[in-house]
This record gives structure tokens, sequence and C-alpha cells, in this order.
């Protein structure tokens, strides 16, 4: 999974050099695969908007733009591209740019007709690879503008996330583990609002599948293209901006790990049940394909359809357009078996899915909800509902873990000192409630499901403590997998 170091910068202190990171990460376990520097770090590149088009008179899939590029005079430049429209702000290489391909724009003519500088698409400006067509953006940019004040440099971190370890699947979540291995003080997040819970507008008839599911309503929105500050946060780790109200669920899903989904609210008939599937009921897709499904699917579902898959997709039917007006917001847990088996059934993996299968955080879940409410009043405006509708129960947290030093110190070939296991267990978010000269019980945060056993609290210290210092030890563990990775 792709990372942004500014995005990890927003929750806890890095090292500035990005190695020591992905260096601390490999110590403890999590691989980083690859570090990427991004950013349209390049001087004479700047916002223009295009103000007519026309063909080229001597090539049939050239077309011939003037562009303002903020100074008194219009320019023209000769163009390839075809997925733009005159009104479109797009980034304009100067004469005299140098391009991290290594290419020099300068005044020339094509076939026959002078063009005075270039329209970039984002693999010319190394902001990712689409060579499609130019990067077109966001309406507020302004024109004149350097590209740089857009995206600013960025070092990307993919990192390779173990199946037990759903609770890494997001910003928040690996600044939390880099704050723990490092010892650094993790900043807080806003405090949520007391918000009424409101239980009824939302049944659940299966909640085996789906034990807990919210939903709130949010009026008089104005769908749009999203600011560029968050296209940039998106499109930096790979996800492609959809329009404002998408994009902000994305982004949420990537900052706090917790997949949520917008509905059109009035494209959906009566109250919403969230139930198994009909067998061969049919199902119209976002990704614009139908499904029939089997009858241990969950789907989310109005009075009369089925409006969602529920953890993997939404709808085609109530999914949001320009046209929308009034959103109705969906953040819920459903079983990770359950996803992970209809995922496969349908060859449809989601990367709403991909983090339901691996195990969502309870507690995140009214807290995305909210997130995504106050991002959407902040970028698209609109009025929530004072309440959330929820049905369901939140899972229970992971039994309290008992944990022997002298069992530690057996197990790791090493002896740790106490005092240090029980603060590397602290650091890792664990709460003691019991404790001994011996060892002591220790509470498992809502997020680590994986720490079931105490040999599973064992390889945190391990990781804690530094695998490197415990080398040539017997760290290999029979049985090193918890029950998590076993169901993989």
């Amino acid at each position: 999974m792709k990372f942004s170091v500014n995005c990890l910068r927003e929750f806890v202190d890095l090292p500035k050099n990005p190695e020591e990171i992905a260096e601390l990460l490999t110590r403890a376990g999590i691989e980083t695969k690859n570090i990427e520097t991004r950013g349209a770090n390049i001087d004479k590149v700047i916002v223009s908007q295009i103000t007519a088009s026309s063909r080229h008179p001597n090539a049939d899939r050239l077309t011939v733009c003037e562009v303002d590029d903020g100074s008194s005079t219009k320019r023209q430049i000769v163009c390839g591209a075809t997925n733009y429209k005159v009104s479109d702000k797009v980034p304009l290489a100067l004469p005299g740019a140098k391009l991290p391909n290594g290419s020099e724009i300068r005044k020339s003519k094509l076939r026959g007709v002078e063009s005075e500088g270039m329209l970039c698409s984002p693999i010319e400006l190394g902001l990712g690879s689409d060579a499609s067509g130019l990067l077109i953006l966001s309406p507020d940019a302004e024109v004149g503008a350097p590209i740089n004040d857009l995206f600013p440099a960025d070092t990307i971190l993919d990192v390779e996330i173990t199946p037990n370890r759903g609770d890494l699947l997001s910003h928040f979540g690996l600044a939390r583990e880099i704050a723990a291995l490092s010892g650094k003080q993790l900043k807080a997040m806003p405090r949520e609002a007391k918000i009424e819970i409101k239980k009824s507008g939302v049944t659940i008839a299966a909640p085996r599948e789906c034990p807990f599911f919210s939903a709130r309503k949010i009026e008089n929105v104005k769908v749009r293209p999203s600011p560029q500050w968050l296209r940039a946060k998106i499109e930096s780790v790979g996800i492609r901006s959809i329009n404002n109200i998408v994009d902000i669920s994305n982004f949420v899903m990537l900052e706090l790990g917790q997949p949520t989904h917008a509905f059109d609210a009035d494209k959906l008939k009566g109250n919403i049940n969230v139930r198994l599937a009909r067998d061969g009921e049919k199902f119209f897709a976002l990704d614009g394909k139908t499904y029939s499904l089997k009858s241990d699917i969950c789907v989310v579902a109005d009075q009369e359809r089925a409006i969602g898959i529920g953890g993997v997709m939404g709808g085609e039917e109530t999914g949001v357009t320009d046209l929308t007006k009034n959103i109705f917001l969906e953040s819920a847990y459903f079983l990770p078996v359950s996803v992970r088996r209809t995922a496969r059934e349908l060859n449809l993996p989601t990367d709403a899915s991909y983090r339901f299968e691996r195990g969502v955080d309870p507690n995140m879940i009214l807290r995305a909800s909210q997130r995504a409410t106050e991002l959407i009043r902040k970028v698209a405006g609109g009025t929530p509902a004072k309440e959330i509708m929820t049905a369901g129960k939140l899972p229970a947290n992971s039994a309290d873990v008992s944990l022997s030093y002298e069992k530690c110190d057996r197990v790791v070939g090493v002896s740790i000192n106490s005092k240090t296991v029980d603060e590397i267990l602290t650091y890792f978010g664990l709460k003691k409630t019991k404790s001994t000269s011996k060892g002591g019980t220790w509470k498992i945060p809502s997020y680590r499901r994986d720490l079931q056993r105490d040999v599973d609290l064992i390889e945190e210290i391990v990781r804690g403590y530094g695998i490197d210092k415990v080398s040539g030890t017997d760290r290999s563990r029979s049985s090193s997998s918890s029950a998590a990775d076993r169901s993989h």
C-alpha cells in the first residue's frame, strides 16, 4: 500500500530522510518495497486556462489551443490530447522549462503551426503514470500560479502490509505504528462532536455478516470537482479523483482506514435494510457491470432492490452524480470472512473490500462518519442531519491476554527487563489491567484483533525491542501466525 509522507507527518514527527522511516519499519518486520519522490518540482510550469480550440490545419490528430497564462497576452499551443474542453485549466510548460524526463521545452513549429510551450499530462510532470491525456486541474486553481504550488513535493512509501495487520491500512494507522516504534508522541485527532444516535430508519436482517450499520443524511450538497488540495492528497497514492463527495469518502478511508459510501438519497426507496441477497438477484454495480448474486452475499438494500454489496461496492442506480443534492452516508462494520468470500466469488476486489477483509477498527466507524461529514460541509456545503441512524451492535473488543515475563524470556531467548516489556506493550496501545511480579494481564486495543494469545504479545515485544537485538534466537514460533493470519 502507498503512503504519503506528508500525510503521515500530520500525525507524527518523522525523520527528514524517508530511508530512515523505511529502516525503522523494516527493523520491526514491516517491509518498505519502494520509495518514490512525487510533486511537480519544476520551474516554468504554470496553471493555464484553455480559452479556444480549433483543428490543426495540417494534422487530423492535433488541435491548436489558445490559452490564458495569467499575463496580458494569450499563447498559442499545439496539442495532441483530446480529453479537454474549452475553459479547462491545465498545466502549461513555458519555453525554457525542463521536465522530469529530461526534455527542454522550446518554441517550435508543429506541422507548420507555431507552438509557444506544451500542455502537460501527469506522466510528463512526474505526477503518476497516466499518459492518456492532459492533467485537468481543479477549477479553483489560479491561472498563472506555479504548478509547484498545487502539487507540493512529497515522498511516497510503498509498504507491504501483512494480512493480519489491517490496522496499518491508513495514514493514521501507520503513523501510530511509527510513533510506537520510535517512542514519538502520536498527534491527537480532533475530538468527536457529540451527536444524537437514532435507532430507526435502518434495520439489519443479516447481523452475522453486518453486526453494525450507521447512516447520516446530508442535504443540499453541491457536487463538483474537488479542490486541488483534496485531489493532490488522494492522487498522490494512486486514487483517481471523481468528484468532491466520492473523493472525501476515499480520503477518509486513506486517512482513518474506515471505508464509507455515499448514496444519492433521492434515489432511495423507503428505509434501508442490510440483508442477504436473494439467490440469483441482479445487481448493477458502480463499475458498470451487472452481477448475479448468491444467497450468502450481504447487500445493503432499500425497499425495492439492493443498492450496495456490503463492504465491496455501491450500486450505479443510487450513485452520486453531478445532479445529486442530498446524500445518505454509510459507515458500517462488515464481517471480514463474508467480505472476503464475496469479493472472491464475484472477482470484485476493491479498496473497501481490501480493508474490510482484514478487519476495520470498530471504534473508528462513527469517527469516520463524522470526519467525512465535516469535510463534506467544508468542501460541498450542505446541512447534516442532527442524528446518525444506527442499527446493530459494535463488535466486542478482544479478550484480555495474560503474559508471563518468564515465558517471554524463554521464547525470545534473551532476558528483557520487565519494565521494558511493559513500556513496549504500552507504546503499542495495550493497557495493563492486572499486574504481578511475574507478569500481568493486558487489554487489547480495538484495532489489534490479531493479538489473541501471549505469543502474539511476545512478537510485539520483539518488534519493539528490536529484531536485530535477538537475532539467532528462536523467534520463528511454530504458532507465530495469529488466528487472523490462519484465516487467509
